[in-house]
């Protein structure tokens, strides 16, 4: 798609968005930006092999924000008349220089910093990613999704095949198309086409009066090309996964312990619990453990945490992020040093850095922040079995759920939802109803062993900062060498 595309969706082209902008900015205002969003949702529930619900929605509109100093104004509106524009721009800059705040920051500036993908720029100031993230071959706002209902029952035939105890299963698939568009007091277009699948499986599993249930997801950025007998045949696997180690599973004593993070899902711990901490806005307002520790050892040599939007396909790939800046890899700590915040525009230009590409938000009805992408630890040179293997009394974790964290503090408690008693160095009973206690600052300086097995789940997450996200998480096996374990 180009351009003219956008400005048929949308129904508006440069000069009246340059009229929009001149409207926010007549207040006296330092920046202005525009967001506009055409999306289609679609989802169907499928229970016990037939169709339960299933819904469809359209979501349309312009997102339109003033910065005065360090005064936000933000007005939304769901038509892109320019009647209707203009009378949101004035809004927003009414907000923003309302009154004199008596702090200007810097102007924002064009630019970005860091490992990053180059972007392009043609005609008019219009920039695409060079290669997008997520190209689709079958976009989901042109199929009929009565297509799909044979892809789903055949998830749940594979799923009942599997366990004779099964007495439900559910399947829900979720596709969206978006559409954005991006313009700024800079001149500044960008535009961009956004694709989303998700399907999550849920299978009820009874034994001797004994019920559990087991969830496995699956979500990624692609068309409508990538369901395929495999993938069904994958996530009926997983969701029975490990469901006899269920019915086994006792609550160990308690106590502080070593406690070892398997690959891939357990690195929700590192998104909620350190990356949250990493995000500028909370360093910017003092409100982070991490706020004076740029540049500082936070954790041992070798150990290194990404943010990154570059990952084709991942759910927390962005082309550009929510502001227009292209997506990045960003390091947050490098071999064991504190060494970027994620950015927006806003606390960029606080802090005299270039964006990281981090600026997003739930929809045009919200207004940016900073937020993650797919935030992981990088792979060490440690073998997992040797990790577990040196520890003589502790807990192997690879899924956590329900986590609570003070950001200021650094303080976390995690539910383990999945999890085994390590003896000896080796796993033996299954382990339920514990939780894992610690701070964020501390649990990175206890990490001991860091494998060589990185593992970026591909599960349904979503950041629930003030408004939803997509995002992604993954970790390599990791031990910790102290944590509190609360049990019996």
């Amino acid at each position: 798609m180009n351009q003219e595309d956008f400005f048929n969706i949308f129904r508006t082209g440069r000069n009246r968005m340059e009229q929009a902008v001149a409207a926010g900015l007549s207040e006296g205002g330092d920046w202005c930006d525009l967001y506009f969003e055409y999306t289609v949702y679609n989802d169907l529930l499928l229970k016990d092999g037939e169709v339960n619900d299933g819904g469809y929605n359209e979501d349309f509109g312009v997102g339109i924000r003033v910065l005065d100093g360090d005064r936000t104004g933000y007005a939304y509106s769901e038509s892109t008349e320019l009647k209707d524009m203009l009378a949101a721009a004035k809004a927003a800059s009414s907000i923003a220089c309302r009154t004199a705040s008596g702090c200007k920051a810097s102007v924002i500036q064009a630019g970005t910093v860091g490992r990053h993908r180059e972007s392009c720029s043609g005609m008019n100031g219009v920039s695409t990613a060079r290669d997008s993230l997520y190209a689709t071959g079958k976009t989901w706002d042109n199929v009929q999704h009565a297509m799909f209902l044979p892809f789903l029952k055949r998830i749940d035939s594979s799923v009942r095949s599997k366990d004779g105890s099964i007495v439900r299963v559910m399947v829900h698939f979720a596709d969206y198309q978006s559409y954005v568009m991006m313009f700024n007091s800079l001149g500044e277009l960008v535009v961009d086409s956004r694709p989303m699948c998700s399907i999550t499986v849920t299978a009820v599993f009874s034994r001797n009066g004994k019920t559990e249930n087991s969830t496995a997801s699956w979500s990624h950025r692609c068309g409508a090309e990538m369901l395929s007998p495999e993938l069904a045949e994958r996530l009926a696997c997983d969701v029975v996964k490990g469901i006899d180690a269920r019915f086994e599973a006792r609550r160990p004593k308690g106590g502080e312990m070593p406690v070892v993070m398997g690959a891939g899902a357990s690195g929700i711990l590192l998104h909620e619990a350190m990356g949250h901490a990493f995000e500028a806005d909370f360093n910017r307002k003092g409100q982070s453990i991490f706020s004076d520790r740029i540049g500082r050892r936070i954790c041992r040599q070798g150990i290194s945490i990404v943010d990154d939007g570059t990952i084709p396909g991942n759910r927390g790939a962005v082309n550009h992020d929510d502001e227009g800046v292209p997506g990045q890899k960003t390091y947050m700590v490098e071999d064991g040093i504190l060494t970027s915040y994620l950015h927006d525009r806003i606390s960029a230009s606080f802090y005299g850095v270039s964006p990281t590409g981090n600026g997003r938000r739930e929809s045009f009805r919200f207004n940016p922040i900073p937020r993650m992408r797919a935030t992981y630890m990088e792979a060490g040179d440690a073998c997992p079995e040797d990790i577990i293997g040196s520890v003589r009394h502790g807990i192997f974790v690879d899924e956590f759920s329900n986590g609570q964290v003070k950001i200021g503090e650094g303080d976390f408690t995690f539910y383990v939802k999945s999890g085994y008693l390590i003896e000896n160095g080796r796993l033996t009973a299954p382990v339920k109803d514990i939780n894992v206690i610690g701070n964020g600052p501390e649990a990175l300086s206890r990490i001991t062993a860091v494998g060589n097995d990185l593992k970026i789940d591909d599960g349904t997450w979503t950041c629930g900062k003030e408004q939803n996200v997509p995002v992604s998480v993954g970790i390599p096996t990791v031990l910790v060498s102290s944590l509190v374990v609360g049990g019996e």
